[in-house]
């Protein structure tokens, strides 16, 4: 995607997530179930650092049409009036002083029409209103981007809270009736003490994590639904036909290139750096001259003592020429200041271009490795159902004990619970890889749900 494609993604995000808005509506009154779509469409409306950062682009936005105005034609009216009363003392046609007491009502409007011809700090502020402006932009893409994973990863985590009570319950359940089995063999003479021991120290800690679980899964319902603006009881599950996506395309000097071109908080640093030079600029155009164009059209009736029988109308249009001689050094100070404020801009950037980088190569890694867990626990999973099988009917020949059984058991529950956990990790890893590379849009949401039912 070239940059000025990158750019016009902000309206085509809302345009989207209007209409998959509207689907998720008619969606949610036929499901039980929120599904992931319909969390990140309520997230939308109702996730607070997202309408925080709405409000910011809405602001940001003004700061084009601000710096623009320092361009534009400048206007002004002014009308006053006044009753007065003069003490007036004046010789007479003798010579002689007297004193006289007018009384009379002055009045006086005109308008001012002024136009910048040269002015470098105008010029100035209106680049920076530009830059600023584009700063919103890229960075409300970037908090919309953030959102889209705060959600996403919210919804993981409550689904594995689910599927870690899900299995907790499997495991109390099947150890207590393991201890069944236990009390009825050593009530008939055929168990030990021993077995039943063990099964109910392993029954209370399957029970004790049983309620951490519970507890664990509502803590992640709550965060989900602070999220969504709604209470969140039931989510969709994953899919049983877990399916592994190819690999990332291009190897990661592809992938790192993306980002360095299309990464919203690098080309919203690009601007800010740009804001910042163009503060370097304002800040040294109060050394060079201004000149403007200046109209005037003024009416005046009795405005002084002296013509307060006459009305006057003045008609002016000329340029008016403003050269700085000295401001007692606060030029160069802001102008010391604003270079500083540009290097510093320009080592954010350094800052945030290693620190994508960073996530990105950890993002790719997870992906990869995320794939070879998954197969692996899968193997683990299928191996521990035989392991049980097998445990089981070397019981039967004398051969292995209780504990061996146990012990297999909760081999198989831990494997179950890993797999469930790479699973939602992989699938967060491609989201968290297409957010450093700054591509991630709602269409992704979409296709990461199509996971779940």
């Amino acid at each position: 995607m070239k940059k000025t494609q990158a750019i016009k993604r902000l309206p085509v995000l809302r345009a989207m997530s209007a209409a998959l808005l509207a689907g998720a509506l008619l969606c949610a009154n036929n499901a039980s179930a929120m599904t992931m779509m319909q969390a990140f469409q309520a997230a939308l409306s109702n996730d607070a650092l997202y309408q925080q950062a709405v409000q910011d682009s809405i602001g940001g936005k003004e700061y084009a049409t601000l710096g623009k105005s320092n361009l534009l034609p400048n206007m002004q009216a002014n009308y006053s009036s006044s009753r007065n009363r003069v003490d007036l003392e004046a010789p007479n046609v003798l010579g002689q002083m007297r004193t006289t007491y007018p009384q009379y009502i002055s009045r006086s409007s005109g308008v001012t029409l002024r136009q910048t011809l040269f002015n470098m700090d105008a010029w100035a502020r209106y680049k920076q209103g530009m830059a600023q402006t584009k700063y919103s932009d890229e960075n409300f893409e970037g908090r919309a981007q953030e959102m889209i994973v705060r959600v996403t990863s919210a919804y993981m985590d409550a689904l594995f809270a689910n599927e870690q009570v899900r299995i907790m319950k499997a495991q109390r359940d099947m150890y207590a009736e393991q201890k069944a089995v236990n009390d009825r063999l050593f009530t008939g003479g055929e168990g030990t003490k021993t077995d039943v021991l063990e099964t109910q120290s392993r029954l209370d800690l399957a029970e004790a994590q049983l309620l951490e679980a519970e507890d664990n899964r509502q803590t992640q319902l709550a965060t989900l639904s602070t999220l969504v603006g709604e209470e969140v009881t039931v989510l969709d599950e994953l899919a049983p036909n877990f399916r592994i996506a190819p690999p990332p395309e291009g190897g990661f000097e592809a992938w790192r290139k993306r980002a360095l071109e299309e990464n919203p908080d690098l080309r919203a640093q690009t601007f800010a750096i740009e804001a910042a030079r163009q503060e370097v600029n304002k800040s040294r155009a109060g050394h060079l001259p201004r000149l403007d164009f200046v109209a005037s059209y003024s009416r005046a009736d009795a405005e002084t003592i002296n013509t307060y029988n006459q009305n006057t109308v003045n008609r002016a249009i000329g340029i008016q020429l403003t050269v700085p001689l000295y401001s007692g050094g606060s030029v160069v100070a802001s102008s010391r200041q604003s270079v500083a404020g540009l290097e510093k801009a320009k080592a954010e950037l350094q800052v945030r271009t290693d620190k994508i980088v960073i996530e990105l190569r950890k993002q790719y890694a997870a992906v990869l490795s995320s794939v070879t867990r998954i197969r692996a626990l899968e193997k683990a999973v299928a191996s521990g159902e035989l392991l049980i099988i097998a445990t089981e009917q070397s019981i039967k020949g004398g051969v292995r004990i209780n504990l061996d059984l146990l012990n297999a058991r909760q081999q198989l529950y831990t494997s179950q619970r890993d797999l469930a956990q790479a699973r939602y990790n992989y699938l967060l890893a491609q989201l968290k890889l297409k957010a450093a590379a700054g591509v991630l849009g709602p269409e992704d949401v979409q296709e990461v749900s199509t996971y779940f039912r």
